[in-house]
């Protein structure tokens, strides 16, 4: 697998994804976690055409700086981009914006894995 694979993800906040209805908060904008899933789901994207047969990517380290509140209604656009392979674990730097500005900074790490045996390890089969 090649440094510089990209993969995007697109979101629509809805009244689900607000820091309300996540428990992460009190105010109606977009939830951090929610955010960070966003940006899991664009390196996932990333390396998907990239993986042997068999395999997925599990997520091990998220580093998010959240710039921007976001509300209901905006569309918020996550980019990753894989910056380092270091044999099973993919590095990508994150960024996420909506129509206004820049809403988030980071850093996703995630390792290749064997599904069926990656189950195994919490008691149920691929």
């Amino acid at each position: 697998m090649a440094t510089g694979l990209r993969g995007e993800a697109k979101l629509v906040v809805t009244d689900a994804d607000t820091a309300i209805a996540l428990g992460s908060g009190t105010v109606p904008v977009l939830g951090t976690p929610r955010l960070i899933a966003l940006c899991e789901e664009a390196s996932c994207r990333a390396v998907a055409g990239e993986l042997p047969a068999g395999s997925t990517t599990v997520g091990i380290n998220v580093r998010i700086d959240h710039l921007q509140p976001s509300a209901p209604g905006a569309v918020v656009i996550a980019e990753a981009v894989l910056v380092k392979v270091d044999g099973r674990r993919l590095t990508f730097t994150v960024s996420a914006s909506d129509e206004r500005s820049l809403v988030a900074v980071g850093k996703v790490v995630r390792v290749v894995v064997d599904v069926e045996r990656f189950m195994t390890k919490c008691g149920k089969s691929g």
